[in-house]
């Protein structure tokens, strides 16, 4: 029971959300871009919510699976078909033995993500739940002829077609976002103006942006204070000054600690807005206090509850 990389992409990999508890050693969490994309999927599939799915850039691959299953995809929108037929994203779908996935267009983002029914067997080197030697790690590049072997073979008895993710839970992607922030532990070193500009101005995805950090085009800042810092912790979503004046934002291979000023934030629900951007879009910023970060935080996560109890109700969930 496989799926078969029959055309290469550009840069897919297999992503989950991420090991903790290691960054005192300066191992990085790392794990996909857009979590709330493998999260949302995930669910839909009876699946653990941190099972690994596969992130998939633009041009996207061709796969071909040797047996059936039932999958869904999330995050960007590539104008996915099976079969030739189009099917849509957030909805689980059944693919029958010897179907074919394609991806015709970038149509919103710039990250897909499809997950299997029951996930990946991946080798030992990527996953506590692995199996095999010879199965793909997770993160590296998944090459022409890679071949995935499935936990399980689903049947069309397996699939409630018509269930999808309400709207209202979805991130609204977009490429020119504005982002919510929190200040970071050096935002008062910024002037007063500098504050402003952060808040009021726009700001460009440069090409020299990917995964451990997008380099930004605005405005240039400064701090009051040029002193050298002590390294500090980062995490997904720390935006640092750099010494030209420009900001970086910290993405999913960020490094564990840094030296350059952190004055912000990026707030946990808007971190997809983020992992759906790419070279040449633009971004703003919204300044918001702990307290409102935190409430966001919590009522998304109530609705991922309500999800999570919905979906038990399924044939086979």
């Amino acid at each position: 029971m496989s799926l078969v990389i029959r055309k290469e992409g550009m840069l897919t990999t297999i992503q989950g959300l991420g090991r903790y508890g290691l960054q005192r050693f300066g191992i990085n969490p790392r794990g996909a871009m857009d979590r709330t994309a493998v999260r949302l999927i995930n669910l839909l599939l009876g699946n653990a919510e941190d099972e690994p799915a596969i992130e998939m850039h633009f041009p996207a691959g061709e796969m071909f699976f040797e047996e059936s299953c039932v999958v869904a995809l999330g995050g960007a929108d590539f104008n996915a078909t099976l079969n030739d037929e189009k099917i849509e994203n957030w909805r689980p779908v059944f693919a029958e033995q010897l179907s074919v996935l394609k991806f015709k267009q970038k149509l919103v983002g710039n990250r897909c993500y499809l997950a299997v029914r029951g996930g990946f067997n991946l080798a030992l080197g990527g996953d506590k739940r692995s199996k095999s030697k010879a199965a793909p790690i997770e993160g590296l590049p998944l090459k022409k002829t890679d071949r995935i072997e499935l936990k399980v073979q689903s049947t069309s008895d397996d699939i409630f077609p018509n269930r999808q993710i309400s709207n209202s839970l979805l991130p609204v992607y977009s490429n020119f976002p504005t982002v919510r922030l929190v200040a970071g532990g050096e935002f008062d070193l910024l002037s007063e103006s500098d504050k402003r500009s952060l808040a009021e101005e726009d700001f460009v995805i440069t090409n020299d942006s990917n995964r451990m950090g997008y380099r930004l085009r605005g405005p240039g800042l400064r701090v009051k204070d040029t002193a050298e810092m002590v390294s500090a912790a980062v995490s997904f979503g720390t935006i640092q000054l750099l010494p030209d004046g420009q900001l970086i934002i910290l993405m999913a291979d960020h490094q564990t600690s840094g030296g350059y000023p952190r004055i912000a934030n990026t707030i946990s629900v808007d971190l997809p807005l983020l992992a759906q951007l790419g070279a040449k879009d633009k971004v703003a910023f919204n300044l918001v206090d702990i307290e409102e970060a935190e409430r966001l935080t919590m009522q998304f996560e109530q609705d991922i509850r309500r999800l999570r109890t919905g979906c038990r109700f399924g044939r086979y969930w």
